[in-house]
């Protein structure tokens, strides 16, 4: 296990406790690759802990401790900056889709119950896997890579699942003529 280890580095700083797998020095590192990296001041706290938790994972699944885990710390650290940063666009792109489409005026209360029943008769005409990775991904707000662990399936599966309940949905808004 990683814990208690010598770390390269210099100083006591370099030296791992039993509650924690990153020394202070690795730590602020971390910090810095990420706020490089482009992740908000108030994200770093979050990033600093999944780096901790990839670490953790890596000695639970009895692999190898890195040789370097100041530099493998990084690593980690730069992935994961660039995934938030991808993120980030994806759901600007998607703010901004949204808001193309948004009507100038909000629809009434009843425009909105008729849409709410037409989408629960749509989600009804679903098969049961495409209807749980729909409400999965859409009203538990879960990430695909999340659904697919939490199923069992590969994340290629649940995208192609909501991709087809997707499309099945909206062929059913347009025939019920809801949009």
């Amino acid at each position: 296990m990683l814990r208690g280890r010598i770390r390269r580095g210099r100083g006591p700083s370099s030296v791992a406790t039993d509650d924690d797998p990153l020394d202070a020095a690795q730590e602020r590192r971390v910090r810095a690759v990420l706020a490089l990296g482009g992740v908000r001041q108030a994200d770093l706290p979050d990033g600093v802990q999944q780096v901790r938790l990839r670490l953790l994972e890596r000695a639970a699944s009895g692999r190898e401790a890195p040789r370097d885990v100041s530099a493998w710390a990084a690593v980690v650290a730069s992935n994961l900056a660039m995934d938030w940063h991808r993120a980030k666009r994806r759901q600007e792109r998607l703010g901004e889709r949204l808001a193309s489409l948004r009507p100038a005026e909000a629809p009434s209360g009843e425009e909105n119950s008729l849409l709410s029943l037409a989408v629960a008769r749509g989600l009804d005409g679903l098969p049961d896997a495409q209807r749980q990775v729909v409400v999965l991904r859409f009203y538990a707000d879960l990430p695909v890579r999340s659904i697919a662990e939490q199923l069992g399936v590969p994340e290629g599966t649940v995208k192609s699942r909501l991709h087809t309940a997707v499309r099945a949905l909206r062929a059913r808004l347009h025939e019920d003529e809801v949009v």
